[in-house]
């Protein structure tokens, strides 16, 4: 295949750059009354407004031109059909199929049946936990959940339990470990009662050193306490959860074909179900599946994920963005950014298209954020007054009304258009001026209150936050990822470089025992102060 920056299409979009240098976000939408009605689409209860964007309707065009000489429809039938479009492993990505009413096939296998009962494992087993009928050894009901995992065993059902909060059962605590620091396993165990706290193992291999460190501390922390009652596997790996202590029956098996990142639907969310229970747990399903079939059906023009990831490769590649800021205006989706980060930097961090090649441009954005209108007062100077292009995602659940939630959905909306509005000088010096201040005051402070706007953002509205609405969400993020992986050439579903960082430690943590081996400079040198410091 033609490298992406050599394509026709690819040069077309340089010159429409080139063509539209120079033009404020204020003068597009002055010259269109109906940019907003133009650049708005919906899928269910997720409208995506991208107005604010630094493009036209002839930017998406030509985006979706390239989009085509890539053969995403190509691709999306190769990604069903349950092709190994994850090459380096030579695994499929069918994380779609988790949430499906469909089959599914995975080398000739409908997968479906399966699926199925797995879920029906999880019902019977969060029933039992949140009605009191699972019993710890002791006989004590269970009243705390812990999930020990790490990455995609943990960012995506500990965002959710924290986004659902509001669905959560009362009488149930569900947490997290994922830091291998053991003062993240003491502060989340504080007043929990080990008779009635059930640990969730979650890792597919059962050898994540992390998570495994985890799980034996965990048991320290039970004591004598019998694991089969306290503790549930989701692993493959059943030889060594058994080895461990826990029996065939308490564990859950994940889909080789589904990577961590993209998990969440799987027995990976058991978290989440005992925290909200199996049926908010499938209304999030419900919603995943929504947007599934809007993409897989919705043409590219029209494409709520396709077109996400198409303003994204434009602000990357063609504006020159570095990072993408996600600011969602509900406190409970705080841990959203979070989440993110992984799904998109893991996925699409590369530097090499599937067939080895250098991918000839900038790849994903450093993903960051928190939750307005908190950022507000942390980093959303840089924003206005800042040299840097920082696109943003604005996230707004519109919720009840009250005055409280009126101000925050009036914070998100005032945010977005004053980064794209911005202030100029003149009207600086006018607002200062009436103000009372003097001329020369005023033309002394005005620069400093000027604000170059300009700011390109996308606002995502949806009524309330629910697990229909969260389930859509993060299924419109999974799907965007893709879509960019496949533009790029690269592989958006493993993650290598993650993997040479787990060998390099593995390599490193004997010989730093030992105080035997041989590093580069750097490390002999931090090695040696460590154990200066230990010795004193």
């Amino acid at each position: 295949m033609t490298p992406l920056t050599r394509t026709s299409q690819w040069q077309a979009l340089l010159a429409h750059r080139d063509a539209l240098s120079g033009q404020h976000l204020n003068e597009l939408f002055a010259a269109d009354p109906q940019r907003y009605t133009r650049l708005s689409w919906r899928c269910g209860d997720l409208l995506a407004d991208f107005s604010k964007q630094r493009l036209t309707n002839e930017t998406l065009a030509l985006l979706v031109q390239l989009a085509e000489a890539r053969d995403l429809a190509g691709f999306l039938r190769r990604m069903t059909a349950g092709e190994a479009i994850n090459a380096t492993e030579n695994r499929a990505a069918l994380h779609i199929a988790l949430r499906a009413e469909k089959p599914y096939r995975v080398a000739g296998e409908d997968v479906l049946p399966g699926i199925r009962a797995t879920r029906a494992r999880m019902r019977a087993l969060t029933d039992a936990i949140r009605s009191g009928e699972w019993r710890g050894s002791s006989g004590a009901s269970i009243n705390a959940v812990v999930n020990l995992g790490i990455g995609g065993s943990d960012l995506g059902p500990r965002m959710a339990v924290q986004a659902l909060g509001a669905y959560a059962a009362p009488n149930l605590a569900v947490r997290f470990v994922a830091n291998i620091d053991p003062a993240e396993v003491a502060d989340t165990v504080r007043g929990l009662d080990p008779a009635r706290t059930l640990f969730i193992v979650s890792s597919k291999t059962f050898t994540t050193q992390e998570t495994l460190a985890n799980a034996h501390a965990a048991k320290s922390w039970l004591g004598g306490a019998d694991p089969s009652r306290h503790f549930i596997a989701v692993s493959n790996n059943v030889a060594a959860a058994q080895a461990f202590g826990i029996p065939a029956g308490n564990c859950f098996a994940m889909p080789e074909w589904v990577g961590g990142r993209f998990s969440m639907w799987s027995a990976i969310g058991l978290p989440l179900a005992c925290a909200i229970g199996m049926s908010a747990f499938e209304q999030l399903l419900a919603g995943a599946r929504e947007m599934d079939g809007h993409f897989l059906s919705a043409p590219l023009a029209e494409n709520l994920p396709v077109l996400m990831a198409l303003v994204g490769l434009w602000n990357i590649d063609f504006l020159g963005a570095e990072s993408l800021a996600v600011i969602p205006y509900a406190h409970r989706l705080g841990l959203l950014p979070a989440y993110l980060q992984q799904l998109e930097m893991e996925s699409n961090g590369k530097r090499v298209t599937l067939d080895g090649q250098d991918v000839g441009c900038a790849t994903a954005p450093i993903l960051w954020g928190m939750s307005g209108s908190v950022g507000q007062h942390a980093f959303h100077q840089l924003f206005y007054q800042g040299t840097r292009l920082t696109p943003i995602d604005f996230i707004v659940p519109v919720g009840d009304t009250g005055a409280e939630q009126e101000a925050l959905v009036a914070n998100a909306l005032a945010q977005s258009a004053a980064v794209m509005k911005g202030k100029t000088v003149e009207e600086a010096t006018r607002q200062l001026l009436a103000a009372g201040k003097t001329p020369a005051e005023a033309a002394r402070l005005a620069p400093h209150l000027a604000c170059p706007g300009n700011q390109p953002s996308t606002t995502l509205l949806t009524p309330k936050l629910t697990p229909h609405t969260l389930g859509s969400l993060i299924a419109l993020y999974e799907h965007k990822v893709a879509v960019q992986g496949c533009l790029w050439g690269v592989n958006s579903f493993d993650q290598w470089g993650v993997e040479y960082g787990k060998q390099m430690a593995r390599e490193i943590l004997p010989k730093m025992l030992s105080g035997e081996g041989q590093f580069d400079a750097s490390t002999t040198g931090l090695l040696s102060a460590i154990r200066a410091w230990r010795k004193a």
